[in-house]
């Protein structure tokens, strides 16, 4: 109890003998402050991950205390700017890490776009596009006989045709690639033709691509 006795005198005498600065505000004393910029001071940290706005994984950064005690040291985000774990962050990083790869751009010449044409127009000529239609109920009572072709509802157009061909067989054409100067207004299977480009060379036996549109009734 001496020594705490001692201690406390101690301590009240060099607070006496502090010159404090006297304002309209109190000021602490000199020494109480220095003892509170332990309490407020920042640590080193090595981050294990990328932290918006605080840096990025491998970056030694200024956390406060509790900030690093309680978020970032629990859930392993970081870890502190010692020797060991700095060599171990750099070890892992090298070990972990991807190299960047260049990216090299590979432009397509005339060769490979030819074959892709070529492949598109194979597939519009060999698959067939099937659209499903409602019948015109009106002119379909008012038929003369029963071989009178069956009228839709709603014709179909070039660009139905077109984003179908898209959907169903995946393939992206334009409306001024197909011949159709009317719509298809009755049911059926219609070869509509193909405006494709010259340099395709067309099948063996034939004089032209064609799309195959088969219509159904819903």
């Amino acid at each position: 109890m001496a020594y705490i006795q001692y201690g406390r005198h101690a301590l009240r005498q060099i607070i006496k003998e502090t010159n404090v600065q006297q304002s309209h505000d109190r000021l602490m004393q000199p020494l109480f402050y220095a003892c509170q910029g332990i309490r407020y001071r920042k640590l080193d940290v090595i981050l294990t991950t990328s932290i918006e706005k605080l840096g990025k994984a491998g970056e030694t950064v200024k956390v406060a205390p509790g900030y690093f005690r309680n978020h970032l040291m629990p859930k392993l985000l970081a870890v502190p700017n010692i020797d060991k774990f700095a060599y171990l962050i750099k070890e892992q990083r090298k070990i972990y890490q991807p190299k960047e790869e260049e990216v090299q751009v590979v432009t397509k010449n005339v060769e490979d776009k030819s074959k892709v044409y070529e492949k598109a127009a194979y597939r519009l000529l060999n698959g067939r596009l099937v659209l499903r239609r409602s019948i015109n109920v009106e002119k379909f009572r008012a038929r003369s006989t029963k071989d009178d072709p069956i009228e839709l509802r709603s014709p179909v157009t070039k660009d139905e045709i077109v984003a179908e061909v898209a959907r169903q067989l995946c393939v992206q054409i334009d409306p001024e690639n197909l011949h159709l100067p009317t719509p298809l207004e009755t049911f059926g299977l219609f070869d509509v033709q193909l405006r494709m480009p010259k340099s395709i060379p067309l099948p063996e036996g034939r004089y032209n691509w064609t799309l195959k549109v088969k219509i159904r009734g819903k």
